[in-house]
């Protein structure tokens, strides 16, 4: 018999990046007394992952809960980039409603319509949180109804439309119904959920359902899987079947039952349906697999995500350098793969495939971020390896007979003056623009571009703003092949020429020919990119030159006189530079950027074979 379980509400936090998830869920954990009084605490405590801090975005989403008037509210906090839109539809599946942030100064914007969009087609209540009422300029009205437009274009039901609204300040933790009577905390808030979220409704007495949604590792408890019990009971020790959505069926015991409560995980004995729960017992777990009787058949439907749009070639590192930087015995095919494969099993977005040779494979993703940010915990963990430039996934239609490509929606945020440069630079990379309006001395612009005009797109747009600019891109859908080659690096790459460490002497001397990526000291190997030329074509150049010795000593700062520093590359950066006859190569101490074909002579063979067959 189905029954409301009033003493739980399941919500997610959602919204654009920067918008304020994360210090809002901070605020509520303050003031639900989740810490004794006067704990220090730090800022953004959910983003507990050392990426998420430095980068100051959400890239995993987590669970919590509070309590509040006698009722557990298990709070979701999900990332707002469009790159982790795996995360976000993924949890989605376990909440009854959502919070949706928006800006007060902003307003709605591309990727709150990408997490609203889910929201919506799941059926969710949906609470909007006008938040940052304090910032200067803010437009609580205006951002008000631009997210009601926002959920009409979406094509929200009228219930939907009809959404519950709050006025909050996450920084400061206070919140209100109206936006000139602020309370002194988030009490509104809190009272909004409760009675504005549907609690669970369930069937306590028929056998336990539960979909995976998320996984955790521990290294004494094994393999954790995270998800909503939607009916039935979960108890320790009880006999489970753990059903895959291939449809295979393996039996098992649920060693250890936990629920959430404020920051941590707290061990119980039994779960009824309704809450959100981990559970360990199985050596294996996978998103979308099904806990439930061992005489049951069927499993829940499966986590639908959206298929990948980006794909790069990783492989076992190459280089002269092979070897010295990583873990002992962790730059392997075998390794390598394994960690990719691990990574399939959690991020449900990520697909990989094996490459042209058994040391290689091929990794696809949402974009450029969603890749780079798997590089760079792999370093992190002792990896080396090397990957290519990015590259997009086209798609065949049969019914149409003809080839598709992904196309993003681009919203650009840029001043007034600045525009021109803008329509130029999306001009030339075969941009339609669908919309445009200036405000207030800045000029806001929509583009639908082919993703693969866009790789590498993002560096230069913000040397051509001098870091002025914003943009933000959105997958809008596939479309034919427009036949044009997508643009290239304006500038060639300067090249080391043979094996040796670079000089500040020759550094110095060879400066008027591009900007350099190394400094003076650094161990360099033929074929490796050392910098950009200033010229279209590629220069090797000899950057391990020593000054002859004589026996009058020069003073120590003459060697670096007039040495311009070198250029820092980013992970990001490096990954945008890349060409197609270049690899990265990604060590826990160095990135490196290199030709495919390290022999400058046998390069040069290959560049001019290239050239014959295009000419013939």
């Amino acid at each position: 018999m189905i029954q409301v379980r009033d003493d739980i509400r399941n919500i997610a936090i959602i919204a654009h990046v920067d918008h304020g998830k994360t210090t809002l869920v901070d605020g509520m954990l303050k003031q639900a007394k989740v810490f004794r009084e006067g704990a220090h605490t730090e800022e953004r405590i959910l983003d507990s992952n050392a990426l998420e801090r430095e980068r100051g975005i959400t890239i995993l989403a987590k669970n919590t809960a509070v309590t509040w008037g006698g009722v557990k509210i298990n709070i979701v906090d999900t990332p707002g980039h469009a790159d982790f839109g795996g995360e976000v539809e993924r949890v989605l599946n376990m909440v009854d409603g959502a919070l949706l942030l928006i800006d007060a100064v902003e307003g709605p914007m591309p990727q709150t319509r990408f997490v609203l969009r889910k929201a919506l087609a799941l059926g969710l209540r949906v609470i909007v949180v006008i938040n940052k009422i304090d910032r200067p300029h803010a437009r609580v009205e205006e951002a008000l109804n631009e997210t009601f437009d926002l959920f009409v274009e979406l094509g929200a039901s009228d219930k939907q439309a009809d959404f519950p609204v709050v006025y909050a300040v996450g920084l400061t933790g206070v919140a209100g119904y109206n936006p000139d009577d602020i309370a002194e905390d988030l009490t509104p808030l809190f009272e909004t959920i409760l009675q504005e979220i549907p609690a669970p409704e369930v069937d306590p007495d028929a056998k336990p359902q539960l979909l995976v949604t998320t996984l955790e590792y521990d290294n004494y408890k094994g393999q954790i899987g995270i998800g909503r019990l939607h009916s039935g009971s979960l108890r320790r020790g009880m006999p489970v079947a753990r059903i895959t959505p291939q449809g295979e069926k393996y039996n098992g015991r649920l060693e250890y039952v936990f629920t959430f409560h404020n920051l941590a995980k707290q061990e119980v004995e039994e779960v009824e349906a309704g809450d959100i729960l981990a559970f360990a017992g199985f050596d294996v777990i996978g998103i979308s697999d099904t806990i439930t009787d061992p005489d049951a058949t069927e499993g829940l439907p499966p986590i639908s995500v959206e298929e990948p749009t980006v794909r790069m070639t990783f492989g076992v590192n190459t280089s002269p350098f092979a070897g010295r930087e990583g873990k002992t015995g962790w730059g392997t095919s075998r390794r390598l793969r394994e960690r990719l494969d691990n990574e399939t099993r959690s991020n449900v977005a990520l697909r990989v495939q094996d490459g042209e040779t058994p040391e290689k494979f091929i990794v696809s993703g949402r974009g450029e971020l969603h890749l780079g940010i798997l590089i760079e915990p792999m370093r992190r963990e002792g990896y080396e390896f090397e990957v290519s430039k990015p590259e997009v996934i086209f798609r065949y239609d049969a019914e149409a007979d003809e080839t598709l490509e992904p196309v993003e929606e681009v919203h650009i945020e840029v001043a007034d003056d600045l525009a021109g440069i803008v329509f130029e630079l999306l001009g030339a990379r075969r941009g339609r623009m669908t919309n445009m309006q200036s405000e207030n001395g800045t000029t806001y612009i929509t583009y639908l571009v082919p993703t693969r005009f866009l790789i590498g797109f993002q560096s230069q747009f913000v040397r051509a703003t001098s870091g002025m600019g914003q943009m933000h891109t959105l997958f809008h859908s596939y479309e034919p092949v427009l036949l044009y080659e997508a643009p290239t690096r304006q500038f060639g790459s300067l090249i080391a020429d043979q094996l040796g460490t670079s000089t500040a002497y020759a550094l110095v001397e060879l400066q008027q020919r591009g900007t350099f990526f190394i400094g003076p000291a650094v161990e360099v190997y033929e074929g490796m990119v050392i910098g950009e030329h200033i010229r279209t074509e590629d220069l090797a150049v000899n950057v391990a030159k020593a000054k002859h010795l004589t026996n009058h000593r020069a003073k120590p700062s003459e060697t670096t006189d007039g040495l311009t520093p070198a250029r820092n590359m980013s992970l990001d950066d490096c990954i945008e530079f890349l060409a197609e006859d270049e690899l990265l190569e990604v060590t826990p101490t160095n990135l490196r950027l290199r030709k495919r074909i390290l022999d400058n002579h046998e390069r040069l063979k290959e560049v001019k074979r290239k050239k014959t067959l295009v000419a013939s």
